[in-house]
């Protein structure tokens, strides 16, 4: 299953990405996610595990790509209480040349029991809500 969501938000593609490149950083941005860090406080590089706290709920997700060129990075949930496999994430920041804002989406793949349910968590629930307070923050 796929899910995907973007939005343009009103700052240059360098400066949203100079924020989004940072691994470690999703609590300041994420809606729900109260803590963020890098497991054994490495750098925030390919391979590192970052530790999400949503409540109640631990995320354990590996940075497997981060591409400075095409401002985008890729990583894997490792851990999750959400009953999904082979899951993988892309967010990529693209410039919109004809105004100087930023085009940002954030798509994902995975397997699942209940493909539909968990299209709508994450679409509706994680990926619209991240893109809007990306929006409002620049």
């Amino acid at each position: 299953m796929a899910v995907y969501a973007s939005t343009v938000i009103n700052a240059p593609a360098d400066k949203v990405w100079d924020y989004l490149r940072d691994f470690a950083n999703l609590a300041e941005w994420l809606p729900g996610v109260t803590s963020c860090e890098i497991e054994g406080g490495g750098a925030a590089e390919p391979g590192a595990i970052r530790r999400a706290q949503a409540g109640d709920s631990l995320f354990r997700e590996r940075l497997l790509t981060l591409d400075d060129t095409s401002r985008s990075a890729t990583y894997e949930i490792i851990e999750c209480p959400l009953p999904v496999s082979n899951y993988r994430a892309t967010y990529r920041v693209a410039p919109v040349t004809d105004s100087g804002r930023s085009f940002v989406e954030w798509s994902a793949s995975f397997d699942s029991d209940d493909e539909a349910k968990m299209s709508k968590i994450f679409a509706r629930g994680i990926f619209e809500p991240g893109l809007a307070s990306l929006h409002k923050r620049f």
